[in-house]
């Protein structure tokens, strides 16, 4: 198939990128290689996927109205995976306009080019922070997710009522997929794993939140893959047992579905810190810190609905998906181990 990928140069869509080609597809990736985090990481991840065979680059900002209508004039396309967004909890608190600009008008401007290209799928990335104020475990896609606790899971909830509407509207089959956690190696700098590790192999303390007491489903970057590949595969269908009676979030009477694809093993943060100590060697010097806004104490994901329609729920052990990561890191910045 001929896939749109866009967020091609960041974590998780370098490495679905990778797992296209690899079994035979050719991949459009796009990308604005903005500065959120550190381009140089972008550009290595970009440099490997140019080097494979069936990949071809476009920069490009999804808020770009023109440029994003020219590329659907310009490729047909089988399936389109839209994982770009402007990322991250806390910088929405400081920076609202970056998510208004790619989560909103950017997902509008791919729900458009799907449209009128009649794309036969359009799966897409939401979050796990969508079911922000919730506080019965584990989350499940059956329950109601109206109460985000920041903005950027607000705009991961437009995502998905933007997308049933074009389902319902037009016959767009869609599927939104809530991601829990993700790490692993080529991950986010922004995100704890990453932070962690640069900050116990250079001797400085790490920040640990609600002074410790988190639970997250961490989620490797592999099983993410895998979900991504088997669902993009699978074009949704309407739900006849749909009914406005009882509306069930997840699936509609148009060909519209939303996964959790996560781990369903959450772990405390401490053991987590704990493990990250064991591969690098070295104990962590820790600051604690009341929780931040905008955070949730808890992330636990049911992924019944995922193992039912494409037989597949991740279950990469914490202990393996950390210890490839740090030897990802060690060399990718030259850290010897001890």
């Amino acid at each position: 198939m001929n896939v749109l990928v866009t967020g091609a140069a960041g974590f998780i869509g370098f490495h679905l990128s990778q797992a296209l080609l690899r079994r035979g597809d050719t991949v459009v990736g796009l990308d604005n290689l903005n500065d959120y985090y550190e381009v140089t990481l972008k550009q290595a991840r970009l440099a490997i996927l140019e080097k494979t065979p069936g990949f071809r680059f476009v920069r490009a900002d999804l808020a770009d109205r023109a440029a994003m209508a020219d590329l659907f004039r310009q490729h047909r396309f089988d399936r389109v995976v839209n994982l770009a967004a402007q990322a991250g909890v806390r910088y929405s608190l400081t920076n609202p306009h970056a998510y208004v600009d790619a989560n909103l008008v950017g997902f509008v401007n791919v729900l458009e080019g799907c449209r009128h290209a009649q794309v036969p799928h359009l799966t897409y990335a939401s979050s796990s922070s969508v079911y922000g104020a919730n506080t019965v475990m584990p989350f499940s896609v059956h329950h109601n997710v109206d109460h985000p606790v920041s903005l950027y899971a607000a705009t991961k909830k437009a995502n998905e009522l933007m997308a049933h509407t074009y389902a319902h509207l037009y016959g767009l089959p869609v599927t939104g997929l809530r991601f829990f956690t993700v790490y692993g190696p080529w991950g986010r700098p922004d995100m704890a794993l990453f932070l962690f590790t640069r900050a116990i192999l250079s001797g400085q303390p790490i920040q640990v939140f609600n002074e410790g007491r988190m639970q997250r489903d961490f989620t490797y970057i592999d099983d993410i893959v895998e979900g991504v590949v088997r669902v993009t595969d699978r074009i949704p269908e309407g739900n006849p047992a749909w009914s406005g009676d009882q509306p069930d979030p997840a699936s509609s009477r148009a060909p519209y579905r939303v996964y959790n694809i996560g781990n369903h093993q959450p772990a405390e943060l401490l053991r987590f810190i704990e493990i990250l100590e064991e591969k690098l060697g070295r104990k962590a010097q820790k600051t604690f810190l009341p929780m931040q806004p905008g955070d949730v104490p808890a992330t636990y994901a049911d992924v019944d609905d995922l193992r039912r329609d494409v037989g597949f729920a991740p279950a990469t052990p914490l202990e393996v998906g950390i210890e490839r990561f740090v030897a990802w890191y060690r060399d990718y910045y030259r850290v010897p181990a001890e």
